[in-house]
């Protein structure tokens, strides 16, 4: 029997497929640790949200890549930083959320365009279209909501506006379900209320300048 060298290096693989299968884990792992160190920077003002923004938006993109890539190895990323001992309640919550602090805020970032109006109008309609469609699976809902509330978002006062909690609410609700999952018809309902609301609650804001129309 060989003697075991304590100068030799351990390996945690020994075929291609292992070491594949580490190497997505390792990459991942390093998001969600770039992710944390992000939003502490931004809570800090040592970014601003120009910058932030799109950093954020990018890390969650690659987040989802990752996670379709190893989904066999990780049920959930609770278990997955569980597992290896992160401590980054910050990253966790911004994957929870699913979009950028600016986005579940509202940045309050500029002027109202008239190119801003007429692309949120149309996610708007375009969302409900889906609803009424019976498009019920989160990989079909998610991206239009996604880009409804981002545009949402960049209006001023939008935080303060009922529509765009219940909105982000949903968002997450959405971001935490599998891809193939389906929400269901009383849900849709719900959903369709919802967006319904905000979609008037937006119109007003823009003719009154408030969102209560007075």
């Amino acid at each position: 029997m060989s003697s075991l060298s304590l100068d030799e290096e351990v390996r945690l693989y020994t075929t291609n497929p292992e070491r594949e299968k580490y190497s997505l884990l390792a990459t991942l792992f390093g998001i969600i640790i770039a992710l944390d160190y992000l939003e502490r920077a931004y809570v800090r003002d040592a970014i601003t949200a120009a910058e932030y923004s799109p950093a954020c938006t990018r890390l969650l993109s690659q987040y989802m890549t990752m996670l379709k890539l190893v989904k066999d190895s990780v049920p959930s990323i609770e278990q997955f930083m569980s597992q290896y001992r992160m401590d980054n309640p910050a990253a966790l919550h911004r994957i929870k959320v699913g979009v950028p602090a600016t986005v579940e805020h509202s940045s309050e970032a500029g002027p109202e365009t008239g190119k801003w109006i007429a692309e949120t109008t149309q996610n708007f309609i375009t969302f409900m279209d889906a609803l009424k469609l019976r498009l019920r699976a989160k990989d079909q809902l998610h991206p239009i909501l996604q880009e409804l509330v981002t545009g949402y978002a960049r209006f001023k006062g939008s935080k303060d506006w009922e529509g765009r909690s219940r909105m982000v609410s949903w968002l997450i609700t959405l971001n935490g379900m599998k891809a193939s999952e389906e929400i269901t018809e009383e849900q849709s309902r719900q959903l369709l209320f919802d967006v319904d609301h905000a979609y008037a609650e937006f119109f007003r804001s823009l003719s009154g300048g408030n969102s209560d129309g007075t």
